[in-house]
């Protein structure tokens, strides 16, 4: 794991996020900076389950150069070390296993966040995964499922394996994305743990990503709906850590991001059969963090548009100029989540 952290910076990985982080979606954010690693999508494992086709090509035709880990999803003991090995015959950096992921459709499964309730099973997982992976073995997870008192007990487990890396999304499971992060407790974790930790949530812009980390020292910095709305921010984390000019985009850039996304998940679906409003609306799945903070006649446009045609009607009606764009979202939406009391308690 060493090799892929810095001396000189936190570690910056593109988190996670089901049917975002795709290959086209990687592609894409790598050609504007991008992380220094990437997890995929995760891979549901059950008695019956085979590779994903579609998440796999994110691994075997990523072409950005960065190391890619695979991650599982799953409470099946005999399957997911059977998938984990699986998995390492293509080119993976890794294997990762979800444990903090809040969908009520995985963790009322048992599966996710929902093994958080059940740690002497995650136990008895990582121990078989620890012993079937050859090479790296990383866990991301939440701090609690209920309520952050249940952290303690969440971390003696990990303790008790010789996991390579622990990222920490810094909320509950019922906490979902709406609370600030527990940055103390994060903090907690890179105090005890062997293994380095990577702290996620509430990384929307450059003050917020310092601010995480001046407050945890973990070793990086995990981004998430950050990343869709500004594709810049691992970029921009890079030049303020490293003593660069920090460059804030305009509306325009945003129009040629908003371009270059809308061509490269319409290349990758055109591998099955491309409808052009299924494609409209999957970008609305971007756009919903992308429009933030632009215009608030634009956010209604864009959750309308039906064809291709008014998808960049309205994105030229509000994007081409060269207005610099918010460095923050608008205090009312998903990203905001309480990302100012981190700001408040940190020192950057």
């Amino acid at each position: 794991m060493q090799t892929l952290l810095s001396d000189h910076r936190p570690a910056l990985v593109l988190a996670p996020m089901q049917d975002i982080t795709d290959l086209a979606f990687m592609g894409v954010v790598d050609s504007y900076g991008g992380p220094d690693y990437y997890v995929t999508e995760y891979f549901r494992v059950h008695r019956d389950s085979s590779l994903e086709k579609k998440i796999l090509r994110s691994i075997t035709q990523n072409e950005t150069g960065k190391p890619v880990f695979a991650q599982m999803i799953g409470e099946d003991i005999k399957a997911l070390t059977r998938t984990a090995k699986q998995l390492m015959q293509y080119p993976v950096a890794g294997i990762d296993l979800n444990l903090g992921c809040p969908a009520p459709t995985v963790y009322k499964k048992n599966a996710g966040g929902g093994l958080l309730r059940l740690l002497d099973h995650a136990d008895s997982i990582l121990g078989a995964l620890r012993e079937c992976v050859d090479g790296r073995f990383t866990v991301k997870t939440r701090v609690g499922f209920e309520t952050h008192e249940e952290f303690d007990a969440i971390l003696a487990v990990f303790q008790k394996h010789d996991i390579d890396a622990l990222t920490i999304h810094g909320r509950t499971v019922r906490e979902q994305y709406r609370t600030p992060v527990h940055a103390d407790l994060v903090k907690q974790a890179v105090e005890l743990m062997k293994c380095p930790v990577i702290a996620n949530g509430n990384v929307v812009n450059v003050a917020t990503g310092k601010a995480y980390h001046a407050q945890t020292g973990a070793a990086g910095l995990m981004v998430g709906r950050g990343a869709i709305r500004s594709p810049w921010l691992f970029q921009q984390l890079k030049d303020s850590y490293e003593g660069r000019p920090v460059v804030t985009p305009t509306r325009k850039d945003l129009h040629g991001y908003v371009t270059a996304l809308y061509h490269a998940v319409a290349e990758n679906e055109k591998r099955k059969t491309y409808v052009e409003v299924s494609h409209v609306n999957r970008m609305k799945k971007y756009m919903a963090y992308i429009s933030q903070g632009i215009d608030a006649e634009f956010e209604y446009q864009i959750r309308r548009v039906k064809t291709e045609s008014d998808f960049f009607t309205a994105c030229d009606t509000f994007m081409l100029d060269d207005r610099k764009l918010p460095d923050t979202p608008p205090v009312d939406s998903k990203l905001y989540s309480g990302f100012s009391k981190l700001l408040e308690d940190g020192s950057a």
